[in-house]
């Protein structure tokens, strides 16, 4: 048999893959130029689609960077609000914990105390931070002894709400030489102060979800 016969199936396989020429016009009378294109436009295709995923990677990117930098502006209207509802609940904050509201101590008498000779020694920070405390509150106590009572106050009630209520609870025993209770309040606390609280660090006080609408 010479070598270009062709009997069978195979026989053309065999000229075929020997003559990669033949192959190339063989493919292109028997498949459509589309066909024949088919696989460049696949590519161009599959380029494209990969072109405008990034493109929309990219803007949820930049929704949520939007979206986080929306909740860090907002972050102090919620503070502000639950602050306030708090400052409404004030006595009932107090009676919650087993003491008489007496009445709120304002900045200017929280300056003072700051200012007092019991206050000496204490750094400057954790004075700044006392006078800027969300709640302090004059109460009596069941025996009738007058304390005090430190709250502060967030949505969500975290780690550094707890440990500024506790330092502030401190501080105001020993510029007053009462006793004071350490407080937070708020719609919900953060599982990593559950210690604290169940401890008896600080005590908890949620807050009404209606009492934060706006009116």
């Amino acid at each position: 048999m010479a070598a270009n016969t062709i009997d069978t199936v195979e026989d053309l396989i065999r000229v075929l893959d020997a003559n990669p020429v033949w192959l190339e016009a063989l493919r292109a009378r028997l498949l459509t130029r589309e066909l024949l294109e088919l696989p460049q436009k696949l590519a161009a295709f599959a380029a494209a689609t990969e072109r405008r995923f990034e493109a929309v990677d990219r803007r949820f990117e930049a929704i949520d960077r939007r979206f986080e930098q929306l909740l860090i502006d907002i972050a102090p209207i919620k503070a502000a609000h639950a602050r306030h509802a708090a400052l409404r609940e004030a006595d009932l904050i107090a009676e919650e914990n087993g003491l008489t509201f007496i009445r709120l101590v304002d900045g200017m008498q929280l300056a003072e105390l700051a200012r007092s000779d019991a206050a000496a020694g204490i750094a400057t920070n954790e004075l700044r931070s006392f006078r800027r405390a969300d709640l302090i509150a004059e109460c009596r106590a069941g025996t009738g002894e007058t304390c005090y009572l430190a709250a502060e106050i967030s949505f969500t009630v975290n780690g550094r709400d707890t440990t500024r209520a506790i330092r502030n609870a401190a501080l105001l025993t020993r510029v007053t030489g009462r006793p004071a209770r350490a407080v937070v309040a708020g719609l919900r606390y953060d599982e990593r102060v559950r210690g604290r609280l169940q401890a008896g660090e600080v005590a908890w006080y949620q807050l009404d979800p209606h009492a934060l609408e706006v009116e």
